[in-house]
C-alpha cells in the first residue's frame, strides 16, 4: 500500500473511529432503518391508479439527480454551511480510498463508507417526510407512500452499491452482473485529477450521462 495512504488511515482510525465503533452492526442500522420505512409505506398502499405508479420512475429520477447534485456540489466543492459534508467527503473519504487502494482493510473501516447513522435519520425522516406530506396533500396518499417507498430503497441501494465498489476486488459481489462496471466507474473518480469533474454518480450513471461528465476511459 501506498504509504501516505497507509498513513492516513492510520490516522484517521486513531481520530475518527472510536473503540466502540462495530462495522457491521452500522451495517445493519442502515439496512434495518431503510427497509423498516420500505416495509411500512408498501403496507399503506391500497387500490394504487396507473398514474399513481409513475410516482415510481419520476422518484428514481429526481432522487439520481439529487445524488449527482450533492456529490457534485458540496461533497467537492467547499460551501457556506456544508462544510462538514466537504471534510467528511473529500478530504477524508479520498484519501482514504484511492483508485489504487479501494478496499475496506476491516469492518471497522466502513465507518468511511457508511453514513453516520444521523445523517441515514435525517435523510430518511427530516428530509424525505416533508417531501411525501406534501405529494399526499397535492395529490392522494398513494403518492405520498411510493415516494417515500421509492426514495427509501434508492438510499438503501445507493447504500449497498458504495459499500460493495469498496469491497475487495476478489468478493463475490464484485461478480455480480453489471458490477464490474459500476465498480470501474467509481474507481475512476477517485483518481485525484478525476474525482473534481466526473462520474458523481455513485450508483447509476443517469445524472452522469445527462450532464456530460460521464468518464469511462479507463472502463
Amino acid at each position: 500500500m501506498n504509504d501516505a495512504v497507509a498513513a492516513f488511515r492510520a490516522q484517521y482510525r486513531e481520530q475518527h473511529i472510536g473503540r466502540s465503533y462495530r462495522g457491521w452492526l452500522h451495517f445493519g442500522f442502515t439496512v434495518s432503518m431503510a427497509s423498516t420505512i420500505i416495509v411500512l409505506c408498501a403496507l399503506q398502499l391500497h387500490d394504487v391508479t396507473p398514474w399513481e405508479w409513475l410516482t415510481l420512475p419520476l422518484t428514481f429520477v429526481y432522487a439520481n439527480f439529487a445524488e449527482y447534485f450533492g456529490h457534485k456540489g458540496p461533497m467537492h466543492h467547499l460551501r457556506p454551511g456544508l462544510r462538514l459534508v466537504y471534510e467528511r467527503h473529500t478530504r477524508q473519504h479520498h484519501r482514504f480510498f484511492t483508485e489504487t487502494e479501494m478496499a475496506f482493510e476491516s469492518p471497522r473501516d466502513f465507518k468511511a463508507v457508511l453514513f453516520p447513522p444521523v445523517l441515514v435519520t435525517f435523510f430518511l425522516l427530516a428530509f424525505g417526510t416533508p417531501m411525501a406530506l406534501l405529494l399526499t396533500w397535492l395529490t392522494t396518499p398513494n403518492v405520498g407512500y411510493l415516494f417515500a417507498l421509492t426514495a427509501a430503497t434508492y438510499f438503501l441501494n445507493y447504500e449497498l452499491l458504495h459499500f460493495a465498489h469498496h469491497l475487495p476486488d476478489t468478493h463475490w459481489v464484485s461478480r455480480l452482473p453489471g458490477m464490474h462496471v459500476l465498480r470501474r466507474l467509481h474507481t475512476d473518480h477517485h483518481d485525484p485529477k478525476l474525482m473534481a469533474r466526473y462520474n458523481f454518480n455513485i450508483s447509476y450513471p443517469l445524472g452522469d450521462w445527462v450532464f456530460g461528465t460521464l468518464y469511462r476511459g479507463k472502463a
